[in-house]
C-alpha cells in the first residue's frame, strides 16, 4: 500500500500538545480480566513515543459491541487502563465524561478515554461527535489498523476536523508489511484463504486470483471449491449458493495455468465434536454422511511443498476446524510450514492468529497483522477510509 504521503507521528513537534491517539484496545475479556493483551501491547510504543516527546496523551478505543449511546460496565475500558498503567509504569487515568468535561493531563502523562461506542453517533461517523473528539486535541494520531476499514467518528471523522492528523508507527508498520506482500512482493506469491463461507471472502479470492502464483482455499471455503470441482463433500459445511462462483474461479485459474490447490485427501468424521472418530479419506471417497473437518496428510505434504517454494505468503483463515481436536493437525502443519520457510509472511484474521498463538508460531511469522476486517479489505483491494483521510491531511500539521 502507498503510505509515503502520510505524515508520521515522529515528524511533528508534540511537546506540550494535546495528542489524541486512536488505538485498538478491543481485547477479549473473561469476567473482567484480559485474556490476550496482544493489541494493547502493540500500541505501547506509540504511547511511549508521544509521552516521551512531552505530549499530553489521550488514548481512545472501542471495546466489544455495546448498544451505542448506552454505557455498560462489561464494556468499560477500565481493565485496559489498569494494564496500560502496569505496562507503562505510571498511572493511566480512565476518563468517563471527557466530551462534556475535557480531562486535564500534564506533559508526559497518559490518560485513557472511555469506550467510544458509548457515544451516540460513533458508528455513523456523525460530524457533531467527530468535532467534539477533534476539540480534545492539537494532534490526532491514527494507529488502529484493525479499524481502518471503518469510516467512524473516532477513526475518520476526527481526522477530518483535528488541527493536525498523522499516522502512528503501528499503522505504518502494518501498511509497510502489506505493501511488501501485495504490491511489490517477492515472487512466487502464495495466498491461503480459509474460513467458513466463500461469500464473506469472495471479493478477496477474486482479487487475489490473478495476482498469486498459487491460491489455497481452506475450511468450508475449500469444501465449496471441492463441490465446484465435482467432488463429493457429504454433509460438510459449504455454501451451495457460491458453487457457481467457485467453479468460475477454478476455470479462470486453469486458463492462467495456475490451478487452485485443492485437497487431495481429507479428515472426516460423522460430527464436529472433540474426540470424534476421525478417518482420512481421499477426496473422491467422501461418503454421504461424512463431514470434512481437516486436510489429510497427503494434502499437508503438498501444501508444505508449495509454501516452501514461495517467496511471499499471505494467510487469512485456518484450513480446518482446529479449535476442536483432533481436527487441528492440518492448520498446525500449514502454520509450521510457513514458520519454517524463508518466505516473507503476513498472517491475519482472528482465527488464524489464535491458531499461530496456540501452536507457538507467532514469533516465527514475518508479520502478524492486528487487523481482521481491515486485512480482508486490503486483500480485496479496497481503500481504507481512515488511511485515505490521513493522506488528504498530509502536511496540514
Amino acid at each position: 500500500m502507498q503510505f509515503d504521503s502520510i505524515t508520521p507521528l515522529g515528524a511533528l513537534d508534540l511537546s506540550g500538545k494535546r495528542v489524541l491517539i486512536r488505538a485498538d484496545f478491543n481485547v477479549p475479556l473473561d469476567d473482567g480480566e484480559i485474556t490476550s493483551a496482544r493489541r494493547i501491547d502493540a500500541a505501547l510504543a506509540t504511547l511511549r513515543e508521544a509521552a516521551e516527546a512531552g505530549a499530553r496523551v489521550f488514548a481512545l478505543s472501542h471495546l466489544g459491541r455495546p448498544e451505542e449511546g448506552r454505557p455498560a460496565a462489561e464494556f468499560s475500558l477500565a481493565p485496559v487502563a489498569r494494564h496500560l498503567g502496569q505496562s507503562l509504569g505510571r498511572e493511566v487515568k480512565l476518563c468517563v465524561d471527557y466530551l462534556d468535561a475535557p480531562p486535564v493531563v500534564d506533559p508526559g502523562e497518559v490518560a485513557l478515554l472511555e469506550n467510544v461506542r458509548f457515544n451516540r453517533g460513533e458508528k455513523a461517523n456523525a460530524p457533531q461527535l467527530a468535532k467534539r473528539y477533534a476539540a480534545l486535541c492539537d494532534v490526532f494520531v491514527f494507529d488502529a489498523f484493525a479499524t481502518a476499514h471503518r469510516a467512524q467518528a473516532s477513526t475518520h471523522g476526527v481526522a477530518q476536523y483535528a488541527p493536525a492528523a498523522c499516522a502512528g508507527p503501528l499503522l505504518l508498520a502494518e501498511l509497510d508489511a502489506l505493501g511488501r506482500a501485495l504490491n511489490e512482493p517477492k515472487r512466487p506469491l502464495l495466498a491461503i484463504v480459509g474460513g467458513a463461507k466463500v461469500s464473506g471472502k469472495l471479493a478477496a479470492l477474486e482479487a487475489l486470483l490473478p495476482r498469486v502464483a498459487q491460491l489455497i482455499p481452506g475450511g468450508g471455503i475449500a469444501n465449496t471449491f471441492l463441490r465446484a470441482a465435482g467432488q463429493p463433500v457429504g454433509k460438510s459445511l459449504l455454501e451451495a449458493s457460491q458453487v457457481a462462483a467457485a467453479a468460475e474461479m477454478l476455470r479462470a485459474a486453469e486458463a492462467r495455468g495456475r490451478p487452485v490447490a485443492l485437497p487431495v485427501d481429507v479428515v472426516v468424521a460423522p460430527e464436529l465434536a472433540a474426540g470424534a472418530a476421525a478417518t482420512v479419506k481421499a477426496v473422491g471417497d467422501v461418503g454421504d454422511d461424512d463431514r470434512i473437518l481437516d486436510i489429510g496428510p497427503a494434502t499437508v505434504a503438498r501444501y508444505a511443498a508449495l509454501i516452501d517454494g514461495a517467496a511471499t505468503v499471505v494467510w487469512n483463515g485456518p484450513v480446518g476446524a482446529f479449535e476442536t481436536p483432533p481436527f487441528g493437525a492440518g492448520t498446525e502443519a500449514v502454520g509450521r510450514a510457513i514458520a519454517d520457510s524463508a518466505a516473507f509472511s503476513v498472517v491475519g484474521g482472528g482465527d488464524t492468529v489464535a491458531a499461530v498463538e496456540r501452536y507457538g508460531l507467532a514469533g516465527k511469522m514475518s508479520r502478524i497483522t492486528t487487523g481482521g476486517g481491515a486485512f480482508l479489505a486490503v486483500l480485496e483491494g479496497a481503500k481504507l477510509p481512515a488511511v485515505e483521510i490521513l493522506k488528504s491531511r498530509a502536511g496540514d500539521g
